[in-house]
């Protein structure tokens, strides 16, 4: 009966230390996600274009100064970094953390960036995008550029978070700025590629004429249900929401969503590593 008993207690016990295992190994082993898009507006110049994509790090450290995250994402080799808000988190603010990967980032491509949710809750966002900008990112809420390979450009656009302009985060979503500025662009036709939090609003980026869009905010949806390769819930989305992670194409749009890098209210994701998002770019006529 004593042997029984100790059995069992030495079964429990290693289930929890092997379930502690999965559950760090699930929020801190990071994969790297590559992608190819193919768009014949694209200009030839930039055939072979590499776009690697950060999202929601909301604080969390991989290593001292970020190292093993940064070695990650040098590895990848791109040609521009773009990241997609939620750099700090609002209930657990610290902006060192978030400016250790910034300015690792900035010595590996030129890094743009816009705003998430937790940059407009956190009440410190002046502060925040002066160390940004201090750093050599370049900061595009509600902007737009152009980058140039060999005489030919594409348009960089980019959108701050709607909960600016809301004063507490039940309030809901204001996308009144949104549509003005995605109005105002959709009249382009050069090849546009937008950041923005948001992937809940995909429809409104395919109303726009968006060409390819970078998203974050949805955290993979949290707990991803492997064999239905489903989320269980996400912000602004709810259960069993429909924009989580990898590529959505809806008329002549695109829309890449980051599962994202750390996490917020929920501590842990479950089938859900962190992730890089690496997209390659394709003039149609340089694919075989």
């Amino acid at each position: 009966m004593i042997r029984f008993a100790a059995r069992k207690i030495v079964t429990f016990a290693l289930l929890v230390i092997g379930l502690i295992l999965f559950c760090y190994w699930q929020n801190n082993s990071i994969v790297i996600t590559e992608s190819e898009y193919v768009n014949q507006k694209i200009p030839k110049e930039f055939e072979g274009y590499v776009i690697a994509h950060i999202s929601d790090l909301h604080n969390k450290e991989f290593g001292k100064k970020q190292k093993r995250l940064l070695k990650k994402l040098k590895s990848t080799s791109p040609d521009i970094i773009v990241i997609t808000g939620d750099l700090v988190d609002r209930r657990k603010y610290d902006l060192n953390k978030a400016m250790s990967f910034v300015e690792g980032a900035v010595k590996i491509a030129p890094v743009y960036y816009v705003s998430g949710n937790h940059e407009a809750w956190s009440n410190r966002y002046e502060t925040i995008r002066s160390s940004l900008r201090e750093a050599g990112v370049q900061v595009l809420d509600d902007s737009a550029t152009e980058m140039s390979v060999g005489g030919s450009s594409i348009r960089l656009l980019g959108l701050s978070d709607p909960d600016f302009l809301t004063s507490h985060y039940r309030d809901g979503t204001n996308t009144s700025r949104i549509e003005d500025y995605l109005h105002r662009w959709s009249s382009d036709e050069r090849f546009q590629i937008l950041l923005s939090h948001r992937p809940e609003l995909f429809d409104r980026y395919v109303k726009y004429n968006m060409d390819l869009v970078f998203s974050g905010h949805a955290h993979g949806g949290q707990f991803r249900l492997p064999f239905l390769r489903r989320g269980l819930v996400a912000p602004d989305q709810g259960f069993f929401p429909k924009y989580t992670s990898g590529c959505y194409t809806k008329n002549g749009t695109t829309m890449f969503v980051s599962r994202g890098l750390g996490n917020s209210i929920i501590p842990i994701r479950v089938f859900n590593r962190p992730e890089i998002l690496v997209v390659t770019l394709h003039h149609k006529s340089g694919m075989p």
